[in-house]
């Protein structure tokens, strides 16, 4: 069996530095701020938003909730609002978003100081040519999950299976910041199987359920499974075949492995932005 990489520890040795930053910023009179913005009647939605309003209240971080579900139209005059309040640290778009409205377009009403999860174009901008920026919260958790369990990555080569701009992109850049050797897959790969076993390390965020098997995946190969794909039972599925367990040399668990270090790094951006420079 291969080594599980899970992420339940990190996520709380990242929470507890997080509570413990924010504690001293509230003392200096500088509470940080999260605010989120929804306007989605998406229940997983709205699942997320109620967790991480918990896990913000833990971590010392005031939430405070926008719903724009009765009024769409709104969100990119929210977002400009929030972005020029000064009591207000961390913003953060909740997706899916309404029928016709795009990210990009709205995560651009963001001010890129603010914008914790990496969705302004202007950070994804920035990512990719290397200047500061908040990467993507699950993008950053992929790589802060390697690097705690000390897998190299300079001169290796890697392959991430998906191209979005929420993780897939973002981590192929970030992988290729720390000297991998990057391919990136998606929908029109072809004979996507045989990319993906020349893998050395291998980040699987397509969103489809089970895509990813053993015969898609190299001897020895380390495998992080970004999936979070809802079951019939209510619970979590990822990307990658369990099965692939008996082939890799280490495999993220779907839950318990990027989603809790992914929720714990977005609240430590949050107090990253209410620091002062």
């Amino acid at each position: 069996m291969s080594l599980v990489l899970s992420g339940r520890e990190l996520a709380a040795s990242i929470r507890a530095e997080t509570a413990a930053r924010a504690a001293a910023l509230a003392a200096a009179g500088r509470p940080p701020r999260l605010a989120l913005v929804t306007a989605t009647t998406d229940e997983a939605s709205a699942w997320y938003v109620r967790t991480l309003t918990r896990a913000a209240v833990r971590a010392g971080i005031v939430p405070e909730v926008t719903d724009l579900t009765s009024a769409p139209d709104g969100i990119g005059a929210a977002l400009a609002e929030l972005s020029g309040r000064a009591d207000v640290h961390g913003i953060l778009l909740q997706t899916p978003l309404p029928g016709g409205a795009r990210l990009a377009e709205l995560a651009a009403f963001i001010d890129p100081a603010k914008d914790v999860d990496g969705a302004n174009p202007t950070s994804l901008g920035r990512l990719m040519t290397g200047r500061p920026a908040f990467a993507p919260a699950t993008a950053a958790a992929a790589l802060a999950l390697l690097d705690a369990y000390e897998i190299a990555l300079s001169g290796r080569r890697a392959v991430v299976v998906g191209r979005s701009a929420v993780v897939g992109k973002p981590v192929a850049q970030l992988l290729l910041a720390r000297d991998a050797t990057v391919t990136v897959c998606h929908s029109r790969t072809v004979d996507l199987a045989a990319v993906t076993s020349t893998a050395e390390v291998l980040v699987v965020a397509a969103g489809r359920t089970g895509l990813v098997g053993p015969g898609f995946v190299a001897p020895g190969a380390v495998v992080v499974d970004v999936g979070t794909n809802a079951t019939a039972d209510g619970g979590l599925a990822g990307d990658v075949d369990p099965a692939v367990a008996e082939v890799a040399g280490a495999l993220s668990p779907v839950p318990g492995g990027v989603g809790p270090v992914t929720t714990a790094l977005l609240l430590r951006h949050v107090v990253s932005a209410a620091s002062p420079a």
